[in-house]
């Protein structure tokens, strides 16, 4: 889908150069910081009003902390770039030979370089049942709802044990996690942290013995993308906090309150988290970009479009030739970011060839340096793989794990808060963040 936008409420012309940054994620904000210096006018337009830090949204579900410890406004992160301003609107299409970007709220958005960083989107990869009745885990909202369902059924599962309904409170205190990666490692031991901890203290009454947290893979081992002996690590700590493991398992569909398997076994279940996977976000198609594997947009060694130059895909959306990376580049925040900057450096070339009235000196091809892989496992646990390095387990990997993600978080506030949440959470094995309150929903 193409759209095209009203030339009548067009804005003037610039005389800088016009950059438009669809998205504000890592590699959004990545592109825009990097043209601080740049004589260019940047705009970066995002559906929400803030930078989400993805890595920790297990953290929102698992009541380990807030939205706002989380989250940034985008506005206020580029306060003082005197070359760059936000806004929030939702991308309808893009006249590809106009340069235009049209927007649901009717505001226009001409551009002399355009760059994509508009993500993914939870892959349910055709499961029956998966978009109706599973949670997905990319958004704040995705998050809240997560965390307020399962207080919700736990606060049912009180009720229902004091009515005499076993197998009531067995669904409704059931967690079933689906897929083996880093952030369905991380769901399973903050769920059964959640629950041996604060949960346990909340509902003396329930008999929590007989709460469970399933973790389902269809492989054979977790953390498939780690060395094998960190993905046995990750099993023996998830096993030891009482997550039961369920691998070379394929859902075969879900239910309103179970899910089934292809090999005929079922669990009664409430809530369902699926972290299997993701795929590009679904506007590249609808835009008519060329998609291949993924959904993702086939651009050149530069992360540009083939037939349009001036316009650049990054992060999660892109899929760069075979020599970018030993393999299809990971849709991980360091190839975002990493997308981002080189998008910038060759823009940077552009302006200034554009300004000197010379050919523009050329950059290299991008390529994505691996920083390596981490993923925590809980309380004084995690796994962490470098390139051509040493792979570390346990406390010291936990800690590195820790210090990594206070130092990428936007923001003194943010990190002050996180740090301190981390340490009361530490201290006192509570959650502060576990309160319900949105609306009520009907009990299902």
């Amino acid at each position: 889908m193409a759209s095209t936008a009203d030339s009548s409420v067009l804005p003037a012309p610039s005389t800088r150069p016009r950059v438009v940054v669809i998205g504000a994620g890592f590699g959004g904000l990545a592109a825009a910081r990097a043209l601080d210096d740049v004589p260019v006018e940047i705009t970066v337009v995002d559906q929400r009003n803030h930078h989400t830090f993805q890595p920790l949204l297990y953290q929102v579900a698992t009541a380990g902390l807030g939205v706002d410890d989380i989250c940034y406004a985008t506005r206020g992160i580029f306060q003082r770039q005197d070359n760059a301003n936000a806004i929030q609107g939702r991308v309808t299409g893009i006249d590809f030979d106009r340069r235009v970007v049209a927007t649901e709220e009717g505001l226009p958005l001409p551009y002399d370089h355009l760059i994509l960083a508009i993500g993914a989107v939870t892959a349910d990869f055709g499961v029956v049942g998966v978009a109706e009745h599973a949670f997905g885990l990319k958004s704040v909202a995705e998050a809240i709802e997560i965390r307020t369902h399962v207080l919700r059924r736990f606060e049912a599962a009180d009720r229902l044990a004091r009515n005499g309904d076993p197998d009531g409170v067995a669904a409704a205190t059931t967690i079933v996690i689906v897929g083996g990666g880093p952030t369905g490692v991380e769901m399973a031991g903050g769920f059964a942290e959640l629950i041996d901890g604060p949960l346990r203290k909340d509902f003396p009454d329930l008999d929590l013995d007989r709460a469970r947290v399933v973790l389902v893979e269809a492989a054979d081992r977790l953390l498939g993308t780690f060395a094998p002996r960190l993905g046995h690590h990750a099993c023996s700590r998830l096993t030891a906090r009482g997550v039961e493991l369920r691998l070379s398992s394929t859902v075969e569909r879900v239910e309103p309150h179970a899910v089934h398997f292809a090999d005929g076994s079922s669990i009664a279940v409430d809530t369902v988290v699926w972290a299997a996977g993701i795929a590009a976000n679904p506007l590249a198609r609808e835009l008519g970009l060329p998609t291949g594997r993924g959904g993702r947009v086939e651009v050149d060694e530069h992360l540009r479009l083939p037939d349009h130059p001036e316009v650049h895909v990054i992060g999660d959306l892109a899929l760069p030739p075979a020599e970018a990376f030993d393999g299809p580049v990971p849709q991980v925040a360091a190839a975002a970011i990493q997308g981002g900057r080189h998008a910038a450096e060759v823009i940077t070339a552009a302006v200034d060839a554009r300004r000197n009235g010379a050919i523009a000196e050329p950059v290299g091809p991008f390529r994505y340096r691996d920083k390596g892989s981490m993923a925590t496992i809980g309380r004084n646990a995690a796994v962490v793989e470098l390139p051509r390095g040493p792979k570390i387990t346990g406390f010291p990997g936990w800690v590195a794990w820790l210090a990594l993600h206070l130092v990428m978080l936007i923001g003194f506030r943010n990190r002050a808060n996180v740090l301190v949440n981390w340490a009361w959470n530490y201290l006192t094995y509570d959650r502060g963040s576990r309160l319900i309150i949105e609306p009520d929903e009907p009990e299902g």
